[in-house]
């Protein structure tokens, strides 16, 4: 009976329209919005690497082998599974065109490349037209940035190692682009066979070989893959297929969807401190309503059923609001989108992030209206037409707190199971949890510092009214530090993130990390390298060391992974080097080196940190297959390994007689001064057309780009959250109206200007402003460094470029928000308020 009455109620109210309720939809609609069109754009970006996988990944299948190319047993059973077979080479080389050199990532292929998809060139012609070249040299295409780099046009030559070829055309797009990883150049396409003479692909050389294949149809993956494991994953061979066609590109776009939904978690947040404001004004002016209904005999279940349908009314509405619009511009925008992704897209109607999206809003919303609406039982039918709500108790009553928690706990539980990631979940809560509970006590403590600052502002009225009205007891101190606080929080600690990473590039580039990385140095080489560089008077330092790449395959007969728990050390292939004296400047932690003239088994030297995580001891055997052989050690110490400074780090190395009869190639850091650079790579590449140098200053430019791509997203994800704290803001000021209406007339009747209440209300605003920019300063540099310093494990030093930012920014929103609503108490004529108030 109490429900049926109660929904009488409250559709008779819902007819008023939503007056007073514009800021809760707003506040509720942007919040839903933003995670919904973040989940829409995640879920379109793997929805088209799932429909495209086979041509991500060139094939079906992709065998992967690293320095060298399949064995006869390796070869004979993937051509027994499969209908065709591609070979194809990937490494990185130098283009050299005259005096002009450039760094491309090479895919030498063969000529069933590619089995599927297609190669788009410019001009059009087929691939196969493309390589074929002319008479007397082979052809090969390279991506446009890189032949505008070298002045290349179509009929000119360069030059791949000691090979001449004739450029045929630009490669503008081709399959499995979104399976290469990371490359560090433009991509490069020519023919394996005619490389044969080139110097690039011989044994030691670091390069990988694929191995794609065109299955049957029906063909069972995943019984295929375990059979590769089971037959050759202690030989290095690596399996991949079109279930994952395109590797950590998509593991890559869930991680940041999932990262950004947590940060449009925190514009919810801030949405439900506005949410909660407005409900909390609604029922204010609902008091002789409530105590009306009460006088009739209305119970208090009755009542809180009323108001609640109200909310949960409007909180499906504007949850439904925020969905059509998150699912909606994705899918306007979906062009555009699509056409600035490097990886295919296909932006459908998916109703599952927009579920999310809206179950994140209704948890919400029921989290943030539950109090306010527990306190209309604190209004007696005695207090008619009184502000009760200002009376009542802060604190509801047991259950509304149980329920409260059991809300916000599945929030959270929600949070994980939809972003996959309980860490970075609870991190985030705990972000917001904190961020608002420093920002509640920080309210109380300006409240309490305003009422005393009052006092000895005499003789400075508009000072003395703007102190006044903060530290007034019910007023909008606590809903502005709040609601901009935490949006200024969010943008704060980006802010501090992005400058600290900005800075470490900047900073540590010049003075620590080397010119040049080179590869593929061949042993007859090295000495001649090394004579040239040490030589010359701008060159600081050259650091030297053989290089392998092997896989960690048992540790104490053990599988490797198991014994591990699957550190990144054992998955995949691993740098491997050899020393005989122990290098200048190692730092032994535990164990000995080994002799000088040490002849005997092989011995392993072993990173420190990464031992200590995979629970290594000394004297441990450990079994690396290198170029298909395996090779059993023993650990006989543990050393210091720095990665920071981007010189050569090994995290496993062995006694020379083990491993120097090995096909191999060297590898060399080089500090020069900058004007040298040139020279030296002139001369490198002219003596010896094989090496490889890759410029760390390039490097390190395109991991600042893609940082700076995902910091962009986030400042993104925070300014939305700051939009909506303006939003919780323009509520705020729009439900003290009335009160600052009456407080301008009072004012008035007492002798004050209309410029002395101005003066007043802009004081207001900027020093809540004010208060507000310098604890989410302090929020969001504690929050900043907390991310670099047990995330990303770097130094931190606070960006105050970056804070006086977010400062000024406080002041100015809150100054905009607050002055948007004093026209209409200073127009307001002082007899008509008064005589109202009456």
């Amino acid at each position: 009976m109490s429900l049926r009455l109660a929904w009488t109620f409250a559709r008779r109210e819902l007819r008023g329209g939503l007056r007073g309720f514009r800021v809760f939809l707003a506040c509720l609609a942007l919040g839903v919005a933003a995670i919904a069109a973040v989940g829409t754009v995640r879920a379109g970006i793997s929805a088209g690497l799932q429909e495209q996988g086979a041509a991500l990944l060139g094939g079906d299948a992709e065998a992967t082998l690293t320095y060298r190319f399949a064995n006869d047993a390796e070869r004979a059973y993937l051509e027994s599974i499969a209908d065709r077979i591609s070979e194809t080479v990937d490494f990185r080389s130098m283009v050299v065109v005259g005096d002009e050199r450039g760094l491309t990532q090479v895919r030498a292929v063969d000529d069933n490349y590619p089995l599927v998809g297609n190669v788009t060139l410019d001009p059009p012609i087929t691939l196969d037209e493309a390589l074929a070249g002319t008479p007397d040299l082979p052809g090969g295409v390279m991506e446009r940035v890189l032949a505008d780099r070298l002045g290349l046009a179509v009929g000119d030559t360069f030059k791949l190692g000691t090979q001449e070829f004739v450029f045929s055309a630009i490669l503008t797009r081709y399959p499995d682009n979104a399976a290469a990883g990371f490359g560090l150049g433009p991509r490069s396409l020519v023919l394996t066979q005619d490389l044969a003479d080139s110097g690039l692909i011989t044994e030691g050389t670091l390069f990988d070989t694929q191995y794609r294949i065109d299955l049957p149809d029906g063909a069972d993956l995943a019984a295929l893959e375990e059979t590769v494991k089971a037959q050759f994953q202690n030989n290095g061979l690596r399996w991949r297929d079109s279930r994952r066609g395109a590797g950590g590109t998509a593991t890559f776009v869930d991680r940041i969807g999932a990262f950004l939904i947590l940060v449009g978690l925190s514009g919810l947040a801030v949405g439900g401190v506005g949410v909660s404001a407005a409900v909390r004004a609604y029922l204010a002016g609902k008091t002789g309503v409530i105590a009306t209904l009460k006088t009739l005999g209305a119970d208090r279940r009755t009542i809180f059923l009323t108001y609640f349908l109200q909310v949960g009314v409007l909180t499906l509405v504007g949850v439904a609001i925020g969905v059509i619009l998150g699912g909606g511009i994705p899918m306007i925008l979906a062009p555009v989108i699509e056409a600035s992704l490097p990886v295919p897209a296909n932006f459908t109607f998916n109703p599952a992030p927009l579920g999310e999206a809206a179950v994140y809003g209704i948890l919400a919303a029921l989290i943030f209206t539950l109090w306010p609406l527990a306190r209309t039982e604190d209004i007696k039918a005695a207090t008619l037409f009184r502000d009760a709500l200002d009376t009542g108790h802060t604190i509801p009553r047991g259950p509304f707190l149980m329920v409260t928690a059991l809300l916000v706990g599945a929030l959270l539980g929600a949070a994980i199971l939809f972003s996959g990631t309980a860490f970075l979940t609870l991190w985030t809560a705990g972000g917001i949890a904190g961020a608002l509970g420093l920002l509640v006590v920080a309210a109380l403590v300006i409240r309490f510092i305003a009422r005393r600052l009052r006092k000895p502002t005499r003789g400075r009225p508009a000072l003395r009214l703007a102190f006044g009205a903060i530290g007034a007891r019910g007023g909008e101190s606590t809903s502005v530090v709040l609601s901009l606080g935490l949006g200024l929080s969010v943008l704060a600690a980006v802010g501090q993130i992005d400058g600290n990473l900005r800075a470490a590039f900047d900073s540590e580039l010049p003075d620590v990390a080397p010119s040049y990385f080179f590869v593929d140095i061949q042993p007859d080489q090295i000495d001649g390298f090394r004579k040239r560089l040490l030589n010359d008077p701008l060159v600081e330092n050259v650091e030297s060391a053989p290089m392998l790449r092997g896989i960690i395959t048992t540790i104490n007969d053990q599988p490797a992974s198991d014994y591990a728990n699957g550190h990144w050390v054992v998955e995949g292939d691993r740098g491997v080097t050899y020393d005989g004296p122990m290098p200048e400047g190692t730092e032994i932690v535990a164990g000995e080196w080994w002799p000088e003239d040490y002849n005997g088994p092989p011995l392993i030297s072993f990173s420190a940190e990464e031992a200590l995580e995979m629970g290594l001891q000394i004297g441990d055997e450990m079994t690396i297959n290198i170029l298909g052989r395996d090779i059993t050690g023993t650990v006989a110490n543990f050393r210091n390994v720095s990665w920071e400074d981007a010189g050569i780090g090994f995290v496993l190395s062995m006694n020379e007689g083990a491993l120097a009869g090995a096909p191999h190639s060297w590898i060399s850091t080089v500090y020069s001064e900058e004007q040298a650079e040139a020279q030296i790579l002139r001369d490198i590449a002219t003596a010896y057309p094989n090496i490889t140098a890759i410029r760390i200053r390039d490097a390190i430019a395109q991991v600042s780009t893609l940082v700076e791509g995902i910091a962009a997203a986030t400042r993104y994800g925070a300014l939305a959250t700051l939009l909506t704290g303006f939003l919780v803001l323009i509520g705020a000021a729009a439900a003290g109206e009335r009160a600052r209406t009456f407080e301008a007339a009072v004012l008035k009747t007492i002798g004050a200007t209309r410029q002395r209440i101005m003066v007043s209300f802009a004081l207001r605003s900027a020093l809540l402003g004010l208060a507000a920019g310098v604890v989410a300063l302090g929020a969001g540099i504690l929050g900043g460094w907390a991310v670099q310093t047990f995330i990303m494990e770097n130094d931190y030093r606070i960006i105050w470029s970056n804070a006086l930012a977010i400062i000024g920014g406080g002041v100015l929103v809150s100054l905009l928000a607050g002055l948007a609503f004093a026209a209409r108490p200073l127009a307001a004529r002082p007899a008509q308020v008064l005589r109202a108030k009456e």
